[in-house]
C-alpha cells in the first residue's frame, strides 16, 4: 500500500510564488511507485485547497480561477488518523475526506518555513518531513542562529540587532553602526530569505535606505559588516541532529554585490515555462575551491546543521573573505529553494532519491517521538483541596 503524502506549498509569505515553483518541482520528481502524492496549495491567507488542477504549475497564472475550481480543506485528526476534509462542509449529502499519512511543506519564509507551520502540523499530530518547531525558529532568525553556533564555535559575523523601537530613533541606530561596525555594511530582515529586503550600504544615505527597506518586510533588522572581496559559497546538508551529509560546494554568480531575488529566480526564465527557482541561478557546480576549503565548507555546513538541530534537507550559505581566506557562516534555508536537488545530483543522489531519504527521515523522527514519555497517570485533579480554592502551586487554584 502506498504511503500518501500531502505536498504541502505556497503560504502566506513574501516567498509564495518560489514555493509553488519549488512544491511543484519536487511533486513531479516523486516516486510514484511508494508514494501516492495529493498536491496541497496554500493561499496568500494559508488556506488549503486540493484539486485536480493544484500541481499543474501553468494554472497558477490565474490563481483565482485556479481556486474556482478547487476545494478548500482543513486538517482534521479523528482516531489517530489524520484527513484533508471539505470547507465548509455540507450539512447534507458526502463531504469530500482526503486521509494522509505525512505532510511533506515545501513553504519558504516567515509564517510557514520559521515554524509556525510546522508547529500546526504537529498539534493535528501529523508526522512532517523537514526541521521540527525548534529547529524551523532559529534557523528562520538569523540573529538568534548566529548566538547558537557562536556559543558552538562556529565563525559568524559579528551584528547588531535593531528593533522597531530603534527604528523610531534612526539618527541613533546609524551612529551606532557607524561607530561600532563602519562602512560598508550589509542590512538584512532578521527572518526573510531569498534575499528579500537585503541591501549593502556604502555610506549614510545608502543606509537610511537600506534600513527603510529591511524594515518594510520585518519587525527586526541585523546589520553587519559586509565582505568587500566577498565570495559566496553554498552546501547543502541531508540528515539529523545524530547523522549527516554535506553535498557538492556551488558558488552562486550575482550582478550586484549580493545575490539578489532577480539574479535567482528571474534572471534564467525559460521562455516558456519561466521560472525554474533556484534551480535556475547562474552558478559553478563545483564550485572552485582547493580540496581543504571544500572540505572546511563540508565540515563546517554539517556540523552547523546538528547544533541548529536540523532534519531533512537545509542548504547552508557560507562566506569567504578573499582578502584572508576566512571562512563564516552566512545563514541557513531550512527548506532551501528546489530543495537543492542540484547540489546532490553531482554526488549521485538524483531528486527521486532525495525526496525519498527525506520521507524516511521524517518516519525514523516519528518512531524516536513514539518512543518517548509525554504524559503520565496522576490523582492531581482529584484532591479534596481544590475545594473553593482559587489555586497556587500549593495546591489552590488561581
Amino acid at each position: 500500500m502506498k504511503t500518501r503524502v500531502a505536498m504541502m506549498f505556497g503560504g502566506k509569505s513574501v516567498e509564495h510564488e518560489v514555493s509553488i515553483i519549488s512544491g511543484i518541482q519536487a511533486i513531479m520528481s516523486m516516486d510514484t511507485d511508494k508514494y501516492e502524492v495529493i498536491p496541497v496549495y496554500l493561499t496568500k491567507n494559508n488556506e488549503m485547497y486540493v484539486g485536480d488542477e493544484i500541481g499543474n504549475i501553468e494554472n497558477y497564472k490565474d490563481i483565482k480561477g485556479l481556486l474556482s475550481k478547487s476545494q478548500r480543506v482543513i486538517m482534521v485528526n479523528e482516531g489517530n488518523q489524520v484527513s484533508l476534509v471539505q470547507y465548509p462542509m455540507k450539512k447534507l449529502g458526502k463531504n469530500l475526506t482526503i486521509d494522509i499519512d505525512i505532510a511533506f511543506p515545501i513553504v519558504h519564509g516567515t509564517n510557514v518555513e520559521d515554524g509556525a507551520l510546522q508547529g500546526y502540523l504537529k498539534t493535528v499530530g501529523i508526522p512532517f518531513v523537514g526541521c521540527d518547531v525548534t529547529a524551523s525558529a532559529v534557523g528562520m532568525d538569523k540573529y538568534v542562529t548566529k548566538a547558537v553556533l557562536k556559543d558552538n564555535g562556529i565563525p559568524v559575523l559579528d551584528c547588531l540587532n535593531f528593533t522597531t523601537a530603534d527604528y523610531a530613533d534612526i539618527d541613533t541606530m546609524i551612529a551606532s553602526v557607524e561607530k561600532e561596525i563602519g562602512y560598508p555594511v550589509i542590512v538584512k530582515p532578521v527572518n526573510l530569505g531569498s534575499s528579500v529586503g537585503i541591501s549593502v550600504a556604502k555610506d549614510k544615505i545608502e543606509l537610511t535606505k537600506s534600513i527603510d527597506d529591511a524594515f518594510a518586510y520585518a519587525k527586526k533588522v541585523i546589520i553587519e559588516h559586509a565582505i568587500t572581496e566577498l565570495r559566496e559559497i553554498n552546501c547543502a546538508v541531508l540528515g539529523d541532529e545524530n547523522d549527516a551529509i554535506a553535498s557538492e560546494c556551488e558558488e552562486p554568480l550575482h550582478t550586484k554585490d549580493i545575490l539578489s531575488y532577480e539574479d535567482k529566480y528571474l534572471s534564467n526564465n525559460s521562455k516558456n515555462g519561466g521560472s525554474k527557482g533556484m534551480a535556475s541561478v547562474s552558478r559553478k557546480i563545483p564550485a572552485e575551491l582547493t580540496p581543504e576549503k571544500r572540505k572546511e565548507v563540508q565540515d563546517m555546513a554539517v556540523k552547523s546543521f546538528k547544533k541548529l538541530g536540523c532534519n531533512g534537507v537545509a542548504r547552508i550559505d557560507f562566506m569567504i573573505d578573499e582578502a584572508n581566506g576566512n571562512l563564516y557562516f552566512n545563514e541557513i534555508n531550512t527548506i532551501p529553494g528546489s530543495l537543492s536537488f542540484y547540489l546532490w545530483e553531482p554526488i549521485g543522489v538524483p531528486y527521486k532519491e532525495l525526496l525519498d531519504r527525506m520521507i524516511q527521515l521524517c518516519l525514523k523522527r516519528k518512531r524516536e517521538e513514539d518512543s518517548l514519555t509525554f504524559s503520565f497517570d496522576t490523582n492531581i485533579l482529584n484532591q479534596n483541596s481544590f475545594s473553593g480554592a482559587k489555586g497556587s502551586k500549593t495546591g489552590k487554584l488561581g
